[in-house]
């Protein structure tokens, strides 16, 4: 790990641990034992593979929306969502976080770790809790791979883009060239039109719950943020967000249900309502 990366990353989890509440002895579930990752079940070339495509998905992203110019902000939104990544079963990734200038309001993964959440969203926002219970749920979708698992992204010959180093050094054949171009393309439809399974979403839903009251954040916040979605559905900002999830309330329900097994409703976790405003302002 590069030495900012890790100055980073403790500097996160100081920050977190200056507010959050730490959660009993076993009251909660880890939530990387409710992972389905298995680490052993990757090599280190799927690893490197999944990064280089999570770079190629995030230049579309990056295309599509631009970049929120504000250092204070970003560097905020990185600060949380390290602390948060490191409860999260995949050392190997070095997750990595911006913040994109649209008002619509959703956020996106792109495998290894990269993470887009709207100038939309963080307006909707009210503290740091909910802002966590987002990146989190993102996070979820890195560590279990759902779009890596989708598209059967692997760093081997079997792979349907092999050779994804050559791929991006440019001395590859065209032929998988374009294969590797056909599954960016259908990354792009997952993000912005498709959407991920159902079941994908509501597995990010409950570790994203799980992590953030590991990471001693109100998981209740989580669920008012998801309330306070249901209000904005029908509307233009929600649209791509509506189109690509299953419905805000059945997301609430679930949510409730889990907080309800998991004994996590009423509990005095931190919301950390003044930090956030102080870092984020529109």
């Amino acid at each position: 790990m590069k030495k900012y990366s890790l100055f980073l990353l403790l500097s996160s989890l100081m920050f977190i641990a200056s507010c959050a509440t730490t959660p009993p002895d076993g009251s909660i579930k880890d939530a990387r034992k409710r992972s389905s990752h298995k680490a052993e079940e990757i090599s280190k070339s799927d690893v490197e593979a999944e990064i280089q495509f999570g770079q190629e998905l995030s230049a579309r992203i990056l295309g599509k929306y631009r970049m929120y110019d504000d250092e204070k902000a970003t560097r905020y939104i990185n600060l949380i969502g390290k602390g948060l990544a490191s409860y999260s079963p995949r050392p190997e990734i070095d997750f990595r976080f911006a913040i994109i200038n649209t008002d619509i309001i959703n956020a996106f993964a792109a495998p290894g770790g990269y993470i887009f959440v709207t100038r939309g969203t963080l307006k909707l926002i009210e503290n740091e809790a909910q802002l966590a219970g987002v990146l989190a749920h993102e996070i979820a979708h890195i560590t279990e791979r759902h779009i890596v698992k989708e598209l059967n992204i692997k760093g081997g010959d079997d792979s349907a883009a092999a050779g994804f180093a050559s791929i991006l050094g440019g001395g590859t054949s065209e032929t998988v060239r374009a294969a590797f171009t056909q599954l960016i393309d259908k990354a792009v439809g997952i993000l912005f039109e498709e959407g991920l399974k159902k079941e994908d979403e509501m597995e990010s839903d409950t570790l994203s719950v799980l992590l953030i009251s590991n990471a001693g954040y109100d998981p209740g916040e989580y669920k008012k943020l998801l309330k306070k979605m249901v209000r904005n559905e029908g509307k233009e900002s929600t649209k791509i967000l509506s189109e690509t999830h299953p419905s805000f309330s059945d997301r609430v329900a679930s949510v409730e249900n889990l907080l309800a097994e998991e004994g996590l409703d009423g509990l005095n976790y931190a919301a950390v309502k003044d930090r956030y405003r102080r870092y984020i302002k529109f």
